[in-house]
């Protein structure tokens, strides 16, 4: 019975996370630079994940030696500037085979990633995460928002050049192995991207005059997306306050208003097609309680213009406290009400 080649020369001691673990080590390696938000992923990072994919999961060793891979990648461009200066030449400043490359082709399509395939329009913000914060004095909480993610189709291929069909086929059994389950995954800055094998093509010289060498190209699709920092957005939510209060133990008696509101009084705020933004002044001091709302997503809170918080369902407010109700349409052709009762103090 014979043995197999291929020895483990380090056995683990340990086992590898997973389920509820593996994804508290995940999120503890994206967030291992101490931000709450996700690192930036742009074209510079999505090509040079793919180049480090290239050298880590698809290395070469034929007959003990590494077979080199060109450290950039390659165009129609700079194919003979990069020439000049590659490491693996002979004497007469050629290309020495096998060696294998990177070209990119230059158009970037709208991607086809299916984790980030919304029909969202105009960018907008979107809640990420909850941050606690303290200056000191208050504790407080930052909110955190960032865009929709924009997908990309970057087509790659990586070609082998060499004289042996040992090395071509060496290289041709490693990337099937590698994309059997018809794709991969390259870990870019915390994110996983999806790499796809698309089609084989045989690229080789066939003049028997000349020297004969193989070349076989390897046509990948990765399905990036693009994350810029400068668009994500940090907001301060609700800060807790200690206040310290003093009061008046004399009666006084006080003049009744013949507007004045009674406890359980009712009353609406109407919001029109158009109206997304509407300010209600108190002048007297109650609890007010949210009953019911009409043709409303979510909606924010703001008193004397500081943020109070969202799809709020009660609110104390002071005397000549001006209320700021921003809203969310459900339907933005339809008005909109929010139904508030009042609890006099």
């Amino acid at each position: 019975m014979p043995l197999p080649k291929k020895i483990k020369k380090n056995l683990p001691l340990t086992e590898s996370k997973i389920l509820l673990d593996r994804r508290k080590e995940l999120v503890d390696k994206i967030n291992q630079d101490g931000t709450y938000l996700p690192k930036s992923l742009l074209h510079a990072d999505l090509d040079g994940g793919f180049l480090d994919f290239v050298k880590n999961e698809l290395k070469l060793v034929v007959d003990g030696k590494l077979v080199p891979t060109v450290d950039i990648l390659i165009t129609t461009q700079n194919w003979a500037q990069f020439t000049q200066t590659w490491e693996f030449q002979n004497i007469d400043n050629n290309a020495e085979p096998p060696f294998i490359t990177v070209v990119r082709t230059p158009e970037v399509k709208y991607g086809t990633n299916p984790a980030t395939l919304y029909t969202i329009p105009n960018r907008r913000q979107y809640f990420y995460a909850q941050v606690p914060t303290w200056d000191g004095n208050r504790v407080g909480m930052d909110v955190y928002k960032i865009p929709q993610p924009v997908p990309i189709d970057i087509t790659y291929q990586v070609k082998i050049v060499c004289n042996r069909m040992r090395e071509l086929n060496a290289f041709n059994k490693l990337v099937i192995e590698k994309f059997s389950s018809l794709q991969a995954y390259q870990e870019i800055k915390g994110h996983y991207i999806p790499i796809k094998m698309n089609t084989i093509s045989d690229e080789s010289v066939m003049d028997v005059e000349k020297r004969k060498y193989y070349i076989q190209s390897y046509e990948f699709l990765m399905m990036g997306f693009l994350i810029d920092e400068n668009e994500f957005e940090v907001s301060p939510a609700v800060n807790r306050v200690l206040q310290v209060v003093e009061f008046d133990t004399t009666r006084r008696t006080r003049n009744k208003k013949t507007n004045e509101l009674k406890n359980s009084d009712t009353f609406y705020i109407n919001f029109t097609n158009t109206q997304t933004k509407r300010n209600q002044t108190f002048d007297i001091t109650c609890d007010v309680k949210l009953t019911n709302i009409v043709n409303i997503d979510y909606f924010d809170v703001f008193i004397n213009g500081d943020y109070y918080g969202r799809d709020l369902f009660e609110i104390q407010v002071n005397t000549n406290d001006v209320i700021t109700f921003e809203i969310q349409k459900t339907n933005s052709d339809n008005p909109s009400t929010i139904e508030l009762k009042l609890n006099v103090i």
